[in-house]
This record gives C-alpha cells, structure tokens and sequence, in this order.
C-alpha cells in the first residue's frame, strides 16, 4: 500500500463531510435478472440516478469546496464533467467558466448554460479545451480545475466507495470503466484502504484505451481514439497525470472491451434491468460479462457510472 493511496483515501473521507449537502448518496441495487444468468450476486451502483445524471458532480464539489468561495474557477469538459462542476458551482456560489470542445452535444451545452455559469467553445476535442482552460487560467488568474488529474476531485470520486462499504456486507470484485482514472483511482483507493480484499477490474474501451495502455508502459502514452459509445471515457491523460501512479497501485486487473459488447451491455441493462445508461455506465458491465464465469458465486458490484444519454436516438439502434 502506497501513501499516495492511503492519503486519497484519508482525502476521500474528509470530502464526503464537504459534499454531502450537494449530492445524492446513491443506491447499491440488485441485480433483477444479470445476476441469477451468471450465478452470482451482483450489485448495480446506481451512479446514473445521481443529481446531474453522472458521478461527476462528486469530484467537482470536492474540488470546489476545498477552494475560498470568493476565487474565480475554470474547467474544461466534454460534456459530463461540465455539467456536475455548474451544478456544484451553482449550489455552492461560486464564479465558473466551462471550457467546452466545439462538438459537444447541444443537449449537454444547453444544461450547462442552463445553471448561469460562463461557457467557453474552443478546439475539436476535448483535449484541446483543457489546453485552452488551463492558459485562460494562466492569463487571467483562474483556479484550473481538470476534470480528473486532481486530487480534490479523485478523492470526491472515491466518497463512492465509502458509500458501497455502507451498503453491502461483503465486496469481492468491483467493475469501474476507465477514463482518465480519477474515478478508477478514487474508489480503488479507498477499498484498497479498507477492504484489501476486494479486487477492483478496470474495463476499457478498445476505441479509447490510453490509461490501459500507460499503465502497460509504465508512462503516460497517446493512443489513437475513434468514436466510442463510451464517450464520456474517451481521451488521453495529462503527461503529469497522479492518476496514473494510483491506477496502477491500486487496479488488479484490466478488461477491454468492443463497441459490439458496450451496445450489448446498454441492451441488457434496458431489456434485463429496466435501466437506460450512458455507454461508459454500459461498459463497466461488459467488462464484468467477459469475466463473469470467473466471478460465480462472488460479490460483484457493477458501477453504473452516469445517465446521460439520448434516448430518442439511442434507443431505435438498442432494439433494432
């Protein structure tokens, strides 16, 4: 055990205490029907029920409460991140720009804009919004807030784990989709922390692998990324990302998985469970199907990491 991660984990604790007037504790559900196929228990973490659709909000009241309430803040996001930063800034009354790529989804743009804060459009990608917030904070004196490489926002993330140990007894393996690796990174610590026990597998997406393929190398690498249903998990990390030394301390293994087996993840969960996700919630059950006949008779928690999703025209290729 590393100190980086305990003192996350120490982090984590501390946040919850800050966060807790501006989110939602959310449910840990049974399984209606996945688990019985596959001879296990398994357990929905049902972060798509949060405030903002997304666990994002989690990281970024974190980050925004450890800050004086007077000091200006920007942040950069492809969407879901935007949206848990307005509604935590909003709550709390704090001054926020969003930093936007220009291909943001309109439905996402209009809910940001919706909560008052200044919102930025710059570059072609995400990648190209952070590095546009972060010299805009550079210039006019902004607190730069990454949407995952920051340590007040892995530990608001990590306030997930803290609720999971209140809400089951026992955790053999814990299934989180992989971004950046805050999130991975925050919850991995915490159990790693309290309950050594437990395994925390990380699911890839083949189309976005970078924190995949840098913990591999041992160094942050670039991948090439194509279009992913798990978009809100698609992009590189940051060449001095502390998410990379957590993920790597904490996940004991790495499943990836194609875009077929997201879509079937998204299916199972409608049909199955009744539950509409976004893809990154989607893929971190696809990981858990590819392994599940390793996982019998286990514990098996699934982290349903966000709801945004567009049903209208997600749904007629789901059912087709």
């Amino acid at each position: 055990m590393t100190n980086d991660v305990l003192e996350t984990a120490a982090r984590s604790v501390g946040a919850r205490q800050r966060i807790r007037p501006f989110i939602y504790e959310t449910p840990l559900i049974p399984s209606r029907t996945i688990g019985r196929q596959t001879a296990s228990t398994v357990l929905f973490k049902a972060e798509n029920l949060q405030l903002t659709g997304p666990f994002k909000i989690r990281g970024a009241a974190s980050k925004i409460t450890s800050l004086p309430r007077d000091q200006q803040v920007i942040t950069a996001s492809s969407g879901n991140h935007g949206i848990g930063a307005a509604h935590a800034a909003s709550a709390i009354g704090q001054k926020l720009t969003v930093v936007l790529p220009e291909i943001v989804k309109p439905a996402k743009l209009e809910r940001i804009r919706a909560y008052g804060v200044d919102v930025v459009l710059h570059g072609a990608e995400t990648g190209l919004a952070e590095q546009h917030a972060q010299k805009l904070a550079a210039t006019e004196r902004l607190v730069y807030v990454s949407p995952y490489n920051d340590p007040d926002i892995i530990a608001g993330q990590g306030t997930i784990a803290l609720e999971l140990m209140e809400q089951a007894e026992r955790i053999d393996n814990v299934f989180v989709a992989m971004g950046g690796g805050g999130l991975i990174s925050g919850i991995g610590s915490v159990l790693k922390s309290f309950s050594p026990l437990t395994r925390i597998i990380g699911v890839s997406a083949a189309h976005s692998a970078a924190l995949a393929a840098s913990m591999t190398a041992g160094r942050v690498v670039e991948t090439e990324h194509l279009d992913t249903l798990a978009e809100a998990v698609a992009g590189g990390l940051d060449e001095d990302s502390v998410t990379l030394g957590l993920s790597m301390a904490v996940i004991d293994e790495v499943v990836t998985c194609t875009e077929a087996e997201i879509a079937a993840a998204m299916r199972d969960l409608l049909l199955d469970e009744h539950m509409l996700v976004e893809g990154a919630a989607a893929l971190a059950l696809a990981g858990f199907r590819q392994v599940a006949e390793r996982c019998a008779g286990r514990t098996n928690v699934i982290l349903l990491c966000g709801g945004n999703v567009d049903g209208a025209s997600v749904l007629p290729s789901l059912l087709g």
